[in-house]
């Protein structure tokens, strides 16, 4: 054989049989087959019969298997960042004339594609109260293809009455959908509390490094694995097995590093809720965020992200100083990350907007330790004058 042929032939010439505490990285778009009866296409490939890389390798078919196991779930589907995870559970389960409700409070890229994209596709989304809980209801509509939720709020943090929500959805033959990225999937059990369709982005929590994006879509019944996974195939959802692999690792310490931020964000919330400018925190643990009486009944902890504002005595220029003037936390989207973050939301999208007038700022605490962080809000604060 010429050495052009040996350079592009895959035998595998190492020993078989390693064995590691890590899961291999397993890169490939082709899949070989041993003979030409066995070809087959599928997305489906937890027969056995891999057929090719854009529907999983085995490093992003083991990454959906653990968050399935996690959140107790029939399947979970691994794709390329939190906005696809949105995107996937639209257009699977909507069609042009499908009416969709969501939350004031969701995610807003989430809100986003409802005025974009889904509005060009003929789909109605239409916003609703977050705190609307059984009342939900009355905004059903014949063509209602699902209900989604996202709880806390993105922001402004309001904790949804998910059960109620899921009933009373339910009653009328309507499934819901969640975003459970603030719960990292474990913090509140969608499917006991009746969710049909859970999703996050595993960029946050379960990456837990600010170095990744995936996302995933978890459901607990057959129908809803063969529609979204039909759509999955078409759209081309390929995950980096790198970024996998990342995951995977990140999912190793996600329990010590939510217990650090779910103390840490605490002892920081309620410094702040003692600061003479703060006029209200955010936060689900605490009674002054709205839905506490929820998170208590329906969630197991808290995560790092909150939400403070600033009294009506402070300018907005003052807010944005003060986020300026931090000098461990930084300033940027997304978060989850070993490092805190602020950021100051100068025009908030939400019916009540007004009430928050440039005054809004989210926070992200990271695995710093917390008096460090203490000070730092302290030192940034004496930027902004008492009231």
């Amino acid at each position: 054989m010429h050495w052009h042929s040996k350079l592009v032939q895959p035998e595998q010439l190492a020993p078989r049989g390693f064995k590691s505490l890590a899961t291999p990285v397993h890169r490939g778009s082709t899949v070989l087959f041993e003979c030409q009866a066995d070809v087959r296409d599928s997305w489906d490939q937890f027969d056995g019969h891999y057929t090719y890389g854009v529907y999983g390798t085995p490093t992003a078919l083991e990454l959906g298997a653990r968050i399935a196991s996690l959140e107790g779930a029939l399947h979970s589907f691994v794709v390329p960042g939190g906005q696809a995870a949105i995107a996937l559970i639209y257009l699977a389960l909507c069609s042009a004339g499908s009416h969709v409700l969501v939350p004031h409070s969701a995610y807003g890229p989430n809100r986003e594609m409802a005025a974009g994209l889904l509005k060009r596709l003929d789909i109605d989304v239409q916003p609703y109260e977050p705190l609307v809980g059984a009342g939900i209801d009355r905004l059903l509509r014949p063509n209602t293809a699902f209900v989604w939720t996202e709880s806390p709020g993105s922001v402004t943090m309001e904790v949804q009455d998910v059960p109620a929500i899921c009933r009373a959805a339910h009653a009328a033959g309507v499934p819901v959908a969640l975003d459970n990225t603030y719960a990292a999937g474990v913090l509140f059990d969608a499917f006991a509390h009746g969710v049909d369709i859970s999703m996050q982005a595993l960029t946050k929590y379960v990456g837990g490094h600010s170095d990744l994006l995936l996302g995933t879509v978890s459901v607990r019944q057959q129908s809803h694995k063969d529609v979204i996974g039909d759509t999955f195939r078409q759209l081309g959802m390929a995950a980096s097995p790198d970024d996998c692999s990342l995951a995977l690792r990140g999912m190793q310490t996600l329990g010590v590093r939510l217990a650090h931020v779910e103390t840490s964000a605490l002892a920081v919330a309620r410094w702040l809720s003692d600061q003479p400018v703060i006029a209200c925190v955010f936060h689900p643990a605490m009674p002054s965020c709205p839905g506490h009486e929820t998170w208590q009944r329906d969630f197991k902890g808290s995560a790092g992200v909150f939400s403070i504002l600033f009294k009506e005595t402070v300018a907005p220029a003052q807010v944005e100083a003060f986020v300026d003037g931090l000098q461990l936390f930084r300033i940027g989207f997304s978060w989850a990350g070993t490092t805190s973050l602020a950021l100051a939301y100068s025009d908030l999208d939400r019916p009540n907007g007004e009430r928050y007038r440039g005054r809004l700022v989210r926070l992200t605490i990271g695995l710093e330790a917390t008096a460090d962080l203490v000070a730092d809000l302290g030192q940034a604060l004496a930027r902004a004058p008492a009231p």
